[in-house]
């Protein structure tokens, strides 16, 4: 699931979509087109999940008393998401959706989902963990409410099942100022864990992601947008498209500078025949006579170059002339005694 050198870039929806199947559906063509590797949902059943007096994360949506209901009009039937599946497997992307009750995760696995992504408010429902760990996929755990004693009990669990796993290193902020991204908390969690480790990004900007590709991170998710005041929880703290084709093409430009180490002498070598073109040589600043001694004004230098390169000056100043010398003209070591 996981490749060495290669960064896993997900397309995040989540709620974008709001409850309409064919923007969810466009939002799959627009990830696909912006090269990412997988298009990633979330999948809420309200009667699964869900109590009347659940609470806003943020107040946004009129048309919704409670978030319970917010859960329910946002919900699609199994044969909707198998649909969904379909489409993400005739792009060539992965089909993901982070399952919010064990309702939802047999809807998902009926699906075919390659891997299950454990949302941060997730990571203490050792039921719904075990369950998902029950079915032998990859893990990608999200980190983002968790404090460090949290999280070890988390990913004991899941090491103690067997699964592949990846950390997500996440803040839960929307959108996510720089100085709260956490790049080091991604490197401890490798050092920590041994794992495959990740940053889940909700900064709302591309930079992030050539960080974390400097760093070497296995996954990226972020949050996908049609436009960025479009209506929603999450815009604020979500690419466009546009910009998510930027990110994967800085995450592949970054993989390959990372992963492509040069040698600094080779290289200078390949430049051999530019270095005559570019570098510049010792000339006759004016017209120098026979037996001219060469001082400071008597040189000057020129592109390309030819005869002593101008890096030998101190050695040729002192020196005398053994033929008259125009103006212009490079100095050759034969032009000297």
């Amino acid at each position: 699931m996981f490749k060495p050198g290669r960064c896993l870039i997900i397309g995040e929806v989540a709620q974008a979509h709001d409850g309409s199947l064919g923007t969810a559906h466009a939002y799959i063509d627009a990830i696909a087109d912006a090269g990412a590797d997988a298009v990633k949902f979330q999948t809420h059943y309200a009667d699964h999940e869900s109590s009347p007096d659940e609470p806003f994360r943020v107040s946004f949506t009129p048309q919704d008393a409670n978030r319970r209901d917010y859960w329910k009009r946002l919900e699609f039937t199994p044969e909707q998401w198998r649909g969904l599946a379909e489409h993400c497997r005739r792009r060539g992307v992965l089909f993901l959706s982070s399952p919010f009750s064990r309702y939802a995760l047999n809807i998902l696995e009926e699906c075919g989902v390659p891997a299950w992504k454990v949302a941060s408010g997730e990571v203490p429902n050792f039921p719904l963990l075990d369950a998902l760990c029950a079915t032998g996929k990859p893990i990608i755990l999200s980190s983002g409410m968790s404090d460090w004693s949290e999280l070890d009990r988390a990913v004991d669990r899941v090491k103690g099942h067997g699964n592949e796993l990846c950390v997500m290193q996440c803040t839960t902020a929307y959108p996510c100022p720089p100085v709260a991204i956490g790049l080091n908390v991604m490197q401890e969690m490798r050092a920590r864990y041994g794992t495959c480790v990740g940053l889940s990004d909700h900064s709302g900007t591309m930079w992030p992601a050539i960080a974390g590709a400097t760093l070497g991170m296995d996954v990226y998710e972020v949050h996908i947008t049609f436009h960025r005041k479009a209506f929603g929880p999450d815009t604020r703290a979500s690419l466009t498209p546009e910009k998510l084709a930027e990110a994967v093409e800085g995450i592949r430009f970054t993989e390959i500078m990372r992963d492509r180490p040069i040698d600094k002498n080779a290289n200078a070598e390949a430049c051999a025949a530019l270095r005559s073109m570019f570098n510049q040589g010792l000339v006759a600043a004016s017209d120098l006579p026979e037996g001219s001694v060469l001082g400071p004004e008597s040189l000057t230098t020129r592109k390309p170059l030819r005869g002593i390169p101008a890096s030998q000056y101190e050695a040729v100043l002192g020196r005398r002339l053994r033929v008259a010398v125009a103006a212009g003209t490079p100095i050759e070591e034969t032009h000297l005694s």
